[in-house]
């Protein structure tokens, strides 16, 4: 497969999950409208959502700046990694985005902001230390796809859709126990069924709603890591800087499973990866496999 088929076909698997996604939202709805009869649920859920998600979309680089304790750098501060960025965003056709730093020993790197003008490049101080050159351009090259691929846009409308299911979920249980359902006429078995899968699929749509994300995320990884390879026009720098990252013991202190999907390859090290909630909600497909698709291309 060369590269350029490979970006297709991540794109198109992307699309057909969010499908899915928008499907799941549907079916979501249907249950509670015919469960209530009522859809003003609904469109009160899609509000609030929309208005959460918006107040993410502005601020949630700034969050994810404070959470990390990254700081801000200039050309002088490191001439030569303003000058790999710089290079690689000409070649991209992406402005030249903001240069932050992240004191922690662990190889590592991840990209935020609302959109291409807007964008910010986190790069740790081990990373800068125990990587080579060669090494270095591949992680921003592929921290630049996700800038140029839209990545975060795609991430604000998955949010926005996990927020309506989480919101609906909540507003099913709570009218649950405090009534809300059709009149006692309609307590015929089957309603009663209907009703007990009702409060199931509340129950476990947030968490399916989550699993897709997850996976969205893992195939925007793939997409990535092809689309950066094509920007080096070097995909071993990238191969050999994955195998470095996942094999560097240094744990990243300021990893936690709400910012793990930001980086280009799992923060959690040690006992911290053997954790059965990290393994569930894993953000990164097997870095094996990423290797591996890496070397097999042809430019």
């Amino acid at each position: 497969m060369s590269l350029y088929s490979q970006a297709e076909a991540n794109t198109q698997k992307t699309f057909l999950l969010i499908i899915g996604f928008c499907i799941l939202l549907i079916g979501f709805g249907w249950l509670f409208s015919y469960i209530f009869d009522n859809y003003i649920i609904l469109i009160i859920a899609t509000v609030l959502a929309i208005c959460q998600s918006f107040f993410s979309y502005w601020y949630s680089d700034k969050i994810v700046l404070s959470t990390t304790k990254a700081k801000p750098i200039e050309k002088k501060d490191n001439p030569e990694l303003y000058r790999i960025i710089e290079n690689l965003s000409i070649t991209a056709g992406l402005p030249m985005p903001k240069i932050y730093i992240l004191n922690e020993s662990q190889p590592n790197a991840f990209a935020t902001g609302r959109d291409k003008n807007h964008a910010v490049i986190v790069v740790t101080q081990g990373l800068l230390e125990k990587l080579e050159r060669s090494e270095i351009e591949g992680v921003i090259a592929h921290e630049l796809s996700h800038i140029g691929n839209k990545d975060i846009l795609l991430s604000t409308v998955v949010v926005i859709l996990v927020g309506i299911i989480a919101i609906l979920s909540d507003f099913f249980l709570r009218i649950s126990f405090w009534g809300g359902r059709r009149s006692s006429s309609d307590e015929s078995k089957s309603g009663i069924i209907m009703f007990a899968l009702g409060i199931l699929a509340a129950i476990l749509a947030p968490i399916a709603a989550s699993l897709l994300q997850l996976a969205i995320s893992r195939k925007r990884e793939f997409l990535a890591d092809a689309t950066g390879a094509l920007l080096t026009r070097y995909p071993e720098g990238l191969a050999r800087a994955l195998e470095k990252i996942s094999d560097d013991p240094s744990p990243l202190k300021t990893a936690n499973t709400s910012n793990a999907h930001l980086f280009i390859s799992s923060p959690f090290k040690g006992n911290q990866s053997k954790n059965w909630l990290v393994k569930l909600f894993s953000t990164h497909p097997p870095v094996e496999e990423r290797i591996k698709a890496l070397r097999e291309m042809t430019i």
